[in-house]
This record gives structure tokens, sequence and C-alpha cells, in this order.
């Protein structure tokens, strides 16, 4: 049977990770931070009593500022695959937070990159890239494409990136860098744009509010489906040879285009409902980011299945139905 560890397993990306992993027949076990409040929501119906026969999913304390606990982790695990989900992910707020940001996006990799080098941890190792390094470089972008940043977040993963592929160059480390592009679910946090959209115009059809605050909508994503972009992380690891892959459906919608969608769907008109708030706008802003995700499609033989209209769909119906248990609750 084999071994995985997930940081960031109790996120969008790790708690699919974990679902797919545990149906592959893996032994799962995920990094999560000690907390006085519960955050394991996402990954709740994975989990089991240890003390039960069977169980292949576990969870363990730990931060990836504490490099000795990473080291600790790894060298009782034994884990054969290691994907790397955990970070400060949130754009806007790596603006407020971008010494935090780069200790724990950045240098928390090296941390466990060098975890597994000190104990010579025979294992293949997954980075989670972010489309965001390429930042103002223009669109499409694929593997080949320079970097340029315009976040803490998207320097903090530059620098993730290029430790992954030096102690893969270095020390001969089935290390791969996985750049994904938007994706997103109804798993995605609250406070994402796709997943605050959806929710908004759930709670409003539902009579629970009247407005939703956006920055800009004019930004240009490639959207896609969460669930399907694990997949392509699984895959990667499988594969002959450690070599980076973009991940996209090479579509583009702008802001205002997925909110026009998410709205019809609802069959509500989003122009007297969606106000501008310029606290949600970023000190320095990416235009477009657009995937090329034919090196995938080729070596590993992922493509996309879900396009952005049919994801935004998903998630206000998941959104909904939220909102109409808490209406059904307050009755």
């Amino acid at each position: 049977m084999k071994k995985a560890l997930i940081t960031g397993v109790t996120g969008q990306d790790g708690s699919y990770l974990a679902e797919l992993l545990l149906d592959k027949g893996y032994e799962v076990h995920g990094l999560i931070r000690r907390a006085s409040t519960f955050n394991t929501g996402r990954v709740e119906h994975l989990y089991a009593d240890p003390h039960e026969e069977g169980v292949r999913f576990f969870l363990h304390y730990g931060d990836l500022t504490d490099g000795s606990r990473l080291v600790t982790l790894l060298q009782k695990i034994q884990p054969d695959e290691v994907y790397h989900l955990a970070a400060q992910s949130h754009v806007r707020v790596s603006f407020d937070e971008p010494e935090f940001t780069g200790d724990t996006t950045g240098t928390g990799t090296t941390r466990i990159l060098e975890a597994i080098r000190m104990i010579g941890l025979n294992c293949r190792f997954y980075q989670a890239s972010s489309s965001e390094m390429f930042g103002a470089t223009p669109p499409p972008q694929n593997e080949l494409t320079p970097f340029w940043p315009r976040s803490p977040y998207g320097a903090a993963k530059v620098y993730g990136y290029w430790m992954a592929r030096n102690y893969r160059e270095a020390y001969g480390m089935f290390a791969v860098n996985g750049i994904l592009f938007n994706h997103e679910s109804p798993r995605r946090g609250e406070t994402f744009v796709t997943r605050k959209i959806t929710r908004a115009v759930a709670r409003i059809k539902a009579g629970l509010d009247e407005d939703l605050y956006l920055g800009n909508l004019d930004a240009v994503r490639d959207w896609g489906y969460a669930k399907e972009y694990v997949e392509a992380m699984w895959l990667m690891l499988q594969a002959d040879e450690p070599t980076d892959f973009v991940v996209a459906t090479g579509t583009a919608y702008t802001v205002k285009e997925f909110v026009q969608i998410a709205f019809d769907h609802a069959g509500l008109d989003w122009e007297k409902h969606v106000k501008f708030d310029e606290r949600y706008l970023r000190p320095s802003e990416v235009d477009a980011l657009i995937g090329d995700a034919s090196k995938a499609a080729e070596v590993l033989g992922w493509k996309p299945k879900t396009m952005p209209p049919d994801l935004a769909k998903i998630m206000v119906d998941a959104d909904y139905d939220l909102a109409m248990a808490e209406v059904r609750a307050r009755a």
C-alpha cells in the first residue's frame, strides 16, 4: 500500500486529493495546523477513529514554519509521495502580510524539501506552483514562459518553484512543479472571488442578502475545476521522469463574465446587485492569465472536462443548497 503525505489537506485541493488517493488504495496522511477551533470541515467525511481497523486516513499536527516537526513527521510516516499544497494562498492578503506569506509559501517549501533530503527519504515530491508566478507576462503562458510576479504571493511561489527545481537538479530528487491556473469548486474558500460571487448569488436568490461588493471586474482568468486538477497532480508523480507542467483550461473569462454567468443561472440581473469597492483592488494587478496545458495533455494524457460556465453553475447550485438550508434553519 502506497503512503502519501498531503500538506494543506484541509484546503480545497487537499480534500479532493485525499479523496482521490484513498479511492486509489493509498494510506493518506494530512498535515494540519493546531487551532482552538475545528478547521477540518472539508475532510470530516474522510476521517475515522484511528483506533478502528482498516483506517487509511490520518491527520497530524504540524506547521510549515517548524522544520524540526517536518523532519519528525516525514521520518515517522515514510511516505512514498509528498504533495506540498499548504501555503498562505490568498493573493490580496499577501499584500497585507508579505513577510508571513514569504515564510510559509516560500521558505516553507525549502523546509520540507530539506527535511526530505536530511533523512534520506526516497519519495516523490509535488510542489503546488501557481499561475500567479507569471503575473504581468502576456498570455498564453506555458512551462517556458518567463515569470513576472505581481504580488508577494506570486513572488513566494516563484521561490518555491526554483527550490523544487534546485533540489531536483542538485540532489536527484523526484520533484515536480504543478503550475496550476485558477481552479475552483464548491469547496473554495469564501473570500476567493469565484466563491464570493457564487455564494452571494445564492444568498441573494434565497433572500438572505441584497448586494455583492467586488473590485476589478476586468481581470481575465483561466478557471478550471479543482476536482479535475488534483488528478493532474497525481499523474505528475506517476510519470517516468520528474518535470514541470502547466494545468489549465486554455479559456479566458473576465471576472465580469463570471459574474454574469452566475447571476444569469440564478435568474437574476447582476447590475442590480453588484457594487464596486476599492478595498478589493490589488496594489499591482495581474491583467490576464491564460494557460497552455498542451504538455500535460501530451505527456500525462490529462485534459480538462469542466469549462468556466459549467463550473460557475455547479458552484451556484451548491451554494444555493447551503443558503436554503440556512433559510430552513431560521424558520
